[in-house]
């Protein structure tokens, strides 16, 4: 199985900045697309960011010009620098990661895994 572990959450003043982290480990062949997601109370899970492993990524419109998702293929890591917080940002953030588990090609099975979630709150 892959694990997935987030930091970085926390309380931030509107206005503020914080940087998420995620961790991938486990016996991991590829990862195709690892991203960001996030919940908050009385509302359904939500795409906040995501890349794929050639680059490309998307974005929430609520997100788009404030949070930046990056990568580090080699540490199997995802980030999330969020800027200008506000308020309604507020909610638990949860890294999700999807490929290949396996030591070779030939003996690889798709995966999908996500993190238990890191609180991020935003008030005064």
């Amino acid at each position: 199985q892959v694990q997935l572990v987030e930091s970085g959450g926390g309380l931030v003043q509107p206005g503020g900045s914080l940087r998420l982290s995620c961790a991938a480990s486990g016996r991991i062949f590829s990862i195709n697309t690892m991203g960001w997601y996030r919940q908050a109370p009385g509302k359904q899970r939500e795409l906040v960011a995501s890349m794929a492993s050639g680059g490309s990524t998307n974005y929430a419109d609520s997100v788009k010009g404030r949070f930046t998702i990056s990568r580090d293929n080699a540490k199997w890591m995802v980030y999330l620098q969020m800027n200008s917080l506000k308020p309604e940002d507020t909610a638990v953030y949860y890294c999700n990661a999807e490929g290949l588990l396996g030591r070779t090609m030939a003996l690889s099975r798709p995966f999908g895994s996500w993190g238990p979630g890191t609180q991020v709150t935003v008030s005064s």
